[in-house]
């Protein structure tokens, strides 16, 4: 399964390579924007994409993207939960 991870995009690090810098939930990481360019890769600043192993795949607006994170943030909270639950049954079955 390919997740996107919504990230604004906040600089051009390279226009003649398509690189910027997107913000993701509060991390910068550059990523390459030849899939959402279309003319001038300054133009992408501020814009919301889906970032996907270093590339921004699609752009989305500001909506859009709050809406995946938090969807993001609720399945980490079920992923810790789960694993919580797991490791409590391992313990459980360590003293039987």
């Amino acid at each position: 399964m390919c997740l996107g991870i919504p990230g604004q995009i906040v600089e051009v690090t390279d226009a003649d390579n398509l690189m910027a810098m997107a913000e993701v939930s509060g991390v910068r990481r550059e990523v390459n924007v030849a899939c959402v360019v279309a003319n001038d890769p300054e133009a992408l600043v501020g814009s919301w994409a889906l970032i996907h192993v270093g590339f921004a795949m699609s752009l989305i607006d500001e909506d859009e993207a709050a809406k995946t994170l938090e969807a993001l943030r609720g399945l980490g909270e079920a992923q810790e939960t789960l694993e919580a639950m797991a490791q409590g049954d391992a313990a459980l079955e360590g003293t039987s």
